[in-house]
């Protein structure tokens, strides 16, 4: 076995099955050699191509990805007696390609020629020319046309200037190749050959043909000169079986019938009389007989002499001419006696056409067969008649003639019955005339002289195993290249009567196994989506999503696999992702990270959460204890060990320094000496006041601590005092002691920021342009502080984005404005305290610079944390313009609250401390009055207090309407106790388990007075026994569960709109996401926002909003997908908000917001789908494939917006192409005169065409298609204007000859439609116009030489010659041929040869030597085969190729002879006893010799094997043995005791007897 695989293949793939071995041998472009033994598996490199080899036990594969870089063939190494298959594939490269060549030489030196190029077969590995059938291998194969131009124009020296009409002349025809005809074939049977000369003729204007250059005719394919002919088989001899020897004693005869049969099994003549078998020969019958022995053989009675007779052979027609006589005719009398007659013809085959033609009577040589016989048809009516004696003797010698006219006869034998395994043959008995040998009717031969039924048994060899065949399955495939198997088996025939058949091996089927495996439908497939495998699920359990990619790819018909862009595949894409089918999760406990040690040294604990969660196979979670088997209490907690506690002598190892900072804000408000604070916080002090600073470190020395103010290093003055324990003092302050102050130890810096007030309660900023030692001037601060406060309401109100989103650009400023309205704030309660008023008029007195219009209402210094203001700050950040005012002040009414309240707490404490000489009743009194107060006004400062929705009591006007507002406050919930918490909206509520109670508030403002109403995920809450409204518009939840979490949102709305604030409830835990479930299409609006979980459905170039609300304890990081990809921060915005600006088709996909925390995650998703309003194309793919199928006949036209007109004939059928795109796929909707269709019509590729069936049903109107989808519609029209065709004859065609008298022009019908000419077949109803042909080119032609046809070889071998007439005429417009000189053609083209050689082949003849030695292989009773020796010589005796003598009937070297070698046959003995009386196991045998006939002595036994060896053993007596009595049943029982062997089960029965008594 060797596969040749060739230079440049690829994806070679080879598998040996079987215990053989591979090996491979390369060789180059450059002829190196190599071998390579293939002996373990690898992949390596082999003439630098890469090879991954696999040996494996049962098979060995080979793998090549290629290109090769050399020629490569593999070879098997057989290692064993099993046989092996091999199967490979393979795609070999186009090695052989047509290249045109130059033009060949010009036809004419001068005067106008032209040149013809031609096209070669080039080799692309050798770069080479070989020969033209290498391309001829590939089909893809295109051979180019040959080009032609003109050349060497110019005229020449001695012509008159009369140009010659050249062969390249429009109307003048090529060159091109003439063939003589076929030579008469070199066998009439077994297959010859004939030949013919073809060469490359010319033909000039009078139709003269002469010889030129083969070149001017390559641009076709030369004929072939060789093809074979009469492949049918000769006629042979066939020779039937013998007829039983004529005697039944002694010496006889036998005969046998000899047929001569064609290659259609037809009895026929044409075979060799010298080869024909002998049809009678002598007989030896065994018995001896008892009369005296005859000196000559008794000849054969009927019916075998009439068998053996040789059968008059038909003649045949032949290639010579013989006499062929046809059929007698019927006797010419009903009775008595009368005459038949005959035709003969003489015939001829012509071997050219395989004609028979008829020639005269003297053209056949020998003597002519008999046309005329007498005939006697029975005596007239059965009356005795009186003869002459000439009649007498005539009549008798005519009845006995009759006697033997018909007779019955045996005509050879029916085919075998069957091919094997044992068939009859039943002998065909016929009745014949014996004078015509014509089979006539058998009520002519005498019934009871039919001859008995013959039967003989024949095919007695049995059966081979043979190849049992089933049918070819259906294709693997519809198109590409498809695979077809059938079941093929080796089985055995056993007994044809039961029809028993047994499976074979392989290997038991001598004949080569057929193909299993063939190639269909080989063509290339229309391109289509293949998917690739689905990916991995994206969970192992529960609700999860699989992905795969879509390719368009195109199946061609090499098997190859193009990958094509996505465009060109028609079809749907199908789906990418699927939900995968998992099962529900197991159920699992969760459990949160290990708290911190309780303790920080010694022995503690910690403990962690746990909460049972089982996931759905929908993606739900079912969050039960009940379902997950109990934790033990181990697994919750756990003790800890941080160390034993010892005291800190000393630290063990260095730490970094500390500043003990407090974060609060102090207010001032009245005068004080002096104030101590600590750094890290803010104070809004008043002038003159003196300040003491301290910094409190750990670990880090007092003295080495260092002071700046605004960036520069402070030094002690007499103004500013730095003392070395890390204090500073500042004596009576001053506008230019306003700044930052910070405090530096080593790493660590914290900072204190002082500002002053000014007398009209507005904080002063410091002058750039004042120096310390200035004093500051009243007007200038007061108009510094108003220019302050105008700044602080500009970035409060009008700020940028920035700054309204959230981010501070300086937080000072913000603190200065509340505190500005903090300390302006005119509802603090009246001053009742003496103390606090004898106080306030003793400082008042000391302090004379001061303003004495000034009143102080708070008598003390206001403190409150640095973080309630950062909060202020916040809640003011997110309300709307609207209302920003209107929550400060609210905001500013609650921040006093707190810090009175807080105030009051700390002075109750000290009257607690000194009550011991005071009167508690006279104090605590008034103080509860305070608070009461206080309270009082705090309650009426609600949002309808500061708010009214009709009156302003300020000012007493009515106030506009305005549509609905809802405060935002982002204060964290509150939790009033450990089983109640409040909250506003805005916040997160975490859910703990000992929560009793949720409040949740929401107060709106609006004029008309909104309405609220609560909803939960997007759905209106439904209000029950636990889900409660209250009368102030909060929603209650009592006992809330896990059901309860979930974003829920007030609504607030009133007749001029509405507004909406969401919060959150959860568990601590998953986070939550707000997600709808809406569907958003956007049409017009340049920008959209929606929730998550929607789908957007928007037009191009919008900007997308996808809002992601988050709430989670932990607080959950938000995480943006596209298509499961994760989006860059560039695409993000703030608070979950995803923007996708300017929309386009690249944008569609899934948008997923993940938010994720340490308790888990959950994804919510948006589909994105670009609407594009219908568009106009320019084509439409889907016409071309209806217009392809429909053929000529229909009209197409596409519409458009302006409205598209066609012209077309009635009755006819039009296709109009709506060729329109868009996203998603427009409908389209079909109008005539822009109303639906009524007319006959039909629809076709999904209504973008329209087919009307009959034009004539449209007179007038326009037919328009309206394509519509979600983002819009377009109208496009088309009109039918209906015209006739009609024949027109306004053209002529060209003239048909270029000079003489013969040329004419016809006109040129065209078939016309509006004016332009279309397809001919539109007219064929038409009568078309009578055509009259015009003369034209009628001159003189110029004078050509004129050739006579070649004379008939002089010699039929050996050389002989052929002459012809060459005269020069020139043609007349009249029509004449005019004898000229040959000087007037000589000077136009040269004169042709007119003689010339033939037939030089040599004249030979076959030779056969003398027979050899009848010594051949036996083939029958005393026949053998006898060779002799045939060559092919000249009349010379020179001996040449057999090829030469071809064409001559070649002599037998082999025929049949006679040799008493074979008078043999098989002689058996009688056969023994059996060797069992009863059972299974009896045989007997005999003795089987090959003897001769004559000697009786043996001979050996290829002598006899034509025919089948007599069995010499068969099975005997197997018959059931009886079980009565216990006998032996084999004669060979005393052998089985003796070897001991009675123990085994089949001689125990066998031999019961002797082994019973054993």
């Amino acid at each position: 076995m060797v596969v040749a695989i060739p230079y440049g293949s690829r994806q070679i793939r080879l598998m040996l099955k079987g215990p053989d071995h591979l090996y491979l041998e390369t060789k180059t472009l450059q002829g190196v050699k190599s071998e390579n033994s293939l002996s373990s598996t690898g992949s390596f490199l082999v003439e630098n191509s890469s090879i991954s080899f696999q040996k494996l036990p049962d098979k060995e594969i080979l793998r090549i990805p290629g290109p090769l870089t050399a020629d490569f063939t593999i070879k098997i190494r057989y290692a064993g007696a099993a046989d092996s298959s091999v199967q490979f594939i393979f795609y070999q490269p186009i090695v052989h390609r047509w290249r045109e060549t130059d033009f060949f030489p010009c036809s004419a030196s001068c005067g106008g020629g032209y040149q013809l190029t031609s096209a070669e077969c080039f080799d692309l590995r050798s770069s080479r020319v070989v020969a033209d059938q290498y391309c001829h291998y590939y089909p893809e194969n295109i051979k180019p046309k040959p080009k032609l131009q003109e050349c060497n124009l110019d005229p020449c020296p001695a012509s008159d200037g009369y140009k010659q009409i050249m062969p390249y002349d429009l109307y003048h025809p090529l060159p091109r190749w003439e063939s003589t005809p076929w030579t008469a074939c070199s066998s009439s049977c077994g297959g010859g050959i004939q030949s013919r000369s073809v060469s490359c003729v010319e033909e000039d204007m009078q139709g003269h043909i002469s010889p030129v250059e083969e070149w001017k005719c390559m641009y076709t394919p030369k004929m072939p000169v060789v093809q074979p002919c009469n492949i049918f088989d000769c006629p042979k001899w066939l020779a039937q079986e013998w007829s039983p020897c004529t005697v039944t004693c002694g010496q006889g005869l036998r005969y046998r019938v000899v047929l001569c049969i064609d290659h259609r099994g037809m009895h026929t003549g044409g075979c060799t009389p010298e080869t024909k078998p002998h049809i009678k020969e002598e007989c030896i019958v065994p018995t001896p007989c008892y009369k005296p022995k005859e000196k000559l053989p008794v000849e054969a009675k009927l019916p075998w002499y009439k068998q053996a007779q040789e059968l008059e052979e038909g003649a045949m027609v032949s290639e010579e001419p013989s006499f062929i006589p046809e059929a007698w005719s019927t006797c010419s009398v009903t009775c008595g006696v009368g005459s038949q007659v005959r035709l003969v013809k003489c015939q001829v085959l012509l071997s050219f056409s395989q004609s028979v033609a008829d020639l005269p009577i003297d053209e056949c040589e020998g003597p002519k067969p008999v046309s005329q016989r007498a005939c006697y048809s029975g005596p007239c009516n059965g009356e005795a008649t009186e003869y002459t004696p000439e009649e007498s003797e005539l009549l008798y010698g005519s009845l006995q003639e009759f006697d033997e006219l018909y007779d019955w006869e045996y005509e050879g034998f029916t085919e075998c019955s069957e091919s094997c395994g044992g068939g009859v043959q039943e002998a065909v008995v016929t009745c014949l005339n014996k004078q015509t040998r014509e089979t006539v009717d058998e009520t002519l031969c005498v019934t009871s002289r039919r001859p008995p039924q013959l039967l003989k048994a024949c095919s007695l060899d049995p059966c081979p195993p043979r190849w049992e065949i089933g049918k070819w399955s259906t294709c693997s495939l519809t198109c590409g290249v498809g695979l077809q198997t059938r079941d093929v088996f080796c089985s055995h025939l056993l007994s044809r009567e039961a029809n028993e058949t047994i499976i074979l091996a392989d290997e038991l089927c001598y004949t080569p196994k057929p193909s299993l495996v063939q190639a269909c439908n080989r063509f290339d497939c229309p391109p289509s989506w293949y998917p690739t495998e689905w990916q991995e699920c994206s969970q192992t359990c529960g609700s999860g999503v699989q992905k795969r990619d879509m390719l368009c790819k195109q199946h061609l018909a090499d098997g190859s696999l193009l990958e094509l862009p996505e465009t060109f595949c028609s079809t749907p894409r199908p789906v990418t992702q699927q939900v995968c089918k998992n099962e529900d999760c197991p159920s699992e406990w969760l459990l949160s990270d290990w708290t911190q040690c309780s303790v920080s040294c010694g022995e503690g604990t910690q403990s962690r959460n746990a909460i049972c969660r089982k996931m759905l196979k929908t993606g739900h979670f079912v969050i039960n204890s009940s379902l997950c088997p109990p934790l033990p209490f181990s697994s919750l907690t756990r003790p800890c060990a941080l160390g034993t506690c010892t005291r800190h002598n000393r630290p063990v190892h260095k730490q970094s320094p500390h500043i003990m900072a407090i974060k609060k804000v102090y207010i001032q408000t009245r005068k004080q000496k002096k104030l101590h604070f600590v750094v890290g916080g803010y104070a809004y002090l008043l002038p003159k006041t003196s300040v003491n600073l301290r910094c409190p470190t750990r670990r880090f020395g007092k003295s080495m601590i260092t002071w700046e103010k605004d960036d520069k290093r402070l030094i002690s003055s007499a103004h500013i005092t730095i003392t070395p324990y890390g204090l500073i003092k500042i004596n009576r302050l001053k506008p230019s002691d306003t700044g930052t102050y910070t405090c530096t130890a080593g790493p660590v810096q914290e900072h204190f920021v002082i500002k002053l007030i000014g007398s009209n309660k507005i904080i002063a900023q410091q002058p750039a342009s004042i120096r310390e030692e200035e004093t500051m001037r009243k007007p200038s601060l007061n108009e510094a502080l108003r220019t302050e406060e105008k700044h602080v309401n500009r970035i409060l109100f009008n700020g940028s984005k920035a700054e309204k989103r959230g981010h501070l650009v300086d937080p000072s400023r913000w603190y200065d404005y509340i505190v500005s309205r903090l300390i302006q704030y005119r509802g603090w309660p009246g001053e009742n305290l003496a103390s606090w008023e004898a106080q306030e008029s003793t400082e008042r007195n000391a302090s004379s610079e001061e303003d004495q219009s000034r009143e102080y209402s708070l008598p003390f210094t206001m403190i409150t944390e640095q973080k309630r203001l950062d909060d202020i700050i916040s809640n003011l950040s997110q309300q709307p313009e609207e209302l920003k005012d209107v929550y400060t002040e609210q905001l500013v009414v609650q921040l006093a609250h707190e810090v009175f309240k807080s105030h009051l707490e700390h002075q109750e404490s000290v009257i607690r401390a000194s009550r011991k000489g005071l009167d508690t009743t006279s104090m605590e009194h008034p103080v509860h009055r305070h608070v009461s107060g206080f309270t009082s006004s705090l309650r009426t400062s609600s949002a309808e207090a500061f708010l009214p929705t009709s009156v302003d009591p300020v000012n007493g006007l009515r106030r506009p309407h305005q549509k609905p507002a809802i405060l935002r406050k982002i204060s964290a919930a509150q939790q009033l106790s450990a089983s109640e918490v409040v909250t506003h909206l805005g916040q997160t509520v975490v859910l703990a388990s000992g929560t009793l109670s949720v409040l949740l508030h929401c107060e709106a403002v609006g004029n008309p007075k909104p309405t609220i109403s609560w909803a939960k995920n997007g759905e209106e809450v439904e209000y029950n026994d636990r889900m409660l409204l209250q009368p102030d518009d909060s929603l209650q939840i009592l006992a809330p569960v896990e059901a309860d979490v979930g974003f829920y949102a007030c609504n607030a709305s009133n007749a001029l709109g509405s507004d909406s604030v969401s919060i959150a409830v959860t568990l601590a835990g998953k986070p939550l996401i707000k997600a709808s479930r809406a569907t958003v299409i956007n049409t017009e609006s340049p920008a959209v926002t929606v929730d998550i979980g929607s789908t957007v459905k928007t037009i191009q170039r919008a900007n997308v909003t996808i809002s992601c609300q988050v709430a989670g304890v932990p607080e959950a990081e938000v995480t943006w997908f596209k298509n499961k990809v994760k989006l860059s921060f560039a695409h993000h915005l703030h608070d979950g908000l995803l923007l996708i600006p300017n929309v386009s088709l690249s944008d569609q996909g899934l948008y997923s917001c993940k938010a994720a925390n340490l308790r888990g995650e959950v994804t919510e998703s948006s589909q994105l789908l670009v609407l594009e309003p219908p568009r106009p194309l320019p084509y439409l793919k889907d016409l071309t494939a209806v217009l392809s199928s429909a053929g000529t006949s229909a009209h197409s036209v596409l519409t458009s917006s302006s409205g598209t007109n066609m012209t077309i004939s009635p009755g006819s059928s039009a296709l109009i192409g709506c060729a329109v795109d868009g996203h998603p796929t427009p409908n389209i909707t079909w109008l005539y005169s822009g109303k639906p269709l009524s007319l006959q019509h039909r629809l076709l590729a999904a209504g973008r065409i329209l087919q009307i069936l009959n034009v004539s049903d449209a007179p007038d109107g326009e037919f328009s298609c309206l394509a519509q989808n979600e983002a819009g519609l377009l109208t496009q029209k088309a009109s039918l204007a209906i015209q006739e065709y009609q024949w027109s004859a306004d053209k002529l065609m060209a003239c048909s000859a270029s000079c003489g008298h013969k040329g004419v022009q016809l006109p040129q019908l065209m078939c016309l439609l509006d004016g332009a000419e279309v397809n001919v077949s539109y007219c064929k109803e038409k009568p078309k116009p009578a055509l009259q042909p015009i003369a034209c080119n009628r001159r003189d032609c110029p004078s050509r030489w004129m050739v006579t046809s070649w004379s008939p070889c002089t010699r039929s071998c050996g050389g002989g010659i052929q002459i012809r007439r060459v005269t020069c005429q020139r043609l007349t417009v009249k029509g004449n041929s005019v004898p000229m000189s040959n000087e007037a053609c000589a000077q136009v083209s040269k004169r042709p040869v007119d003689t010339q050689n033939c037939n030089r082949q040599p004249c030979v003849e076959w030779v056969a030597s003398s027979w050899g030695q009848c010594n051949g292989p036996c083939i029958g009773p005393r026949l053998a085969v006898q060779h002799r020796q045939v060559f092919c010589q000249t009349k010379d005796g020179i001996s040449v190729s057999s090829d030469q003598c071809s064409s001559l009937p070649r002599p037998l070297s082999t025929q049949n002879c006679w040799t008493d070698l074979c008078g043999v046959h098989w002689r058996v003995s009688l056969w023994t006893v059996c060797t069992a009386t009863c059972g299974n196991y009896g045989f007997q045998s005999r003795r089987v010799d090959c003897v001769h006939i004559r000697t009786n002595k043996p001979v050996m036994e290829h002598h006899c094997s034509w025919r089948p060896r007599p069995a010499n053993w068969q099975r005997c007596n197997i018959t059931p043995c009886e079980n009565v009595e216990c006998r032996d049943t084999t004669r060979y029982c005393e052998k089985v005791k003796q070897l001991k062997l009675c123990q085994l089960t089949q001689f125990k029965s066998r031999c019961c007897g002797t082994c019973g008594k054993a």
